[in-house]
């Protein structure tokens, strides 16, 4: 589960870089790498970000037991 907890760490640091670079300059980098913000490759990354951000939330104790974190 651990690579699971990397690839899904990754993934929410992807889209908070994305939500900065949107703040800052109104650039939207996923959407100019997937073909615009309806592209498919856009699209799926958007919603893979927001089922890591979901995975993280939910399974936070989980996470925290696997890597030996203090709750």
């Amino acid at each position: 589960m651990k690579i699971l907890d990397i690839i899904t760490a990754v993934l929410i640091v992807v889209g908070g870089l994305n939500w900065g670079l949107w703040g800052a300059f109104q650039f939207d980098l996923v959407a100019t790498i997937g073909g615009g913000n309806t592209g498919m490759l856009a699209r799926l990354v958007y919603c893979l970000v927001g089922l890591s951000a979901l995975y993280q939330a939910l399974s936070i104790r989980g996470i925290q037991s696997r890597w030996h974190c203090a709750a």
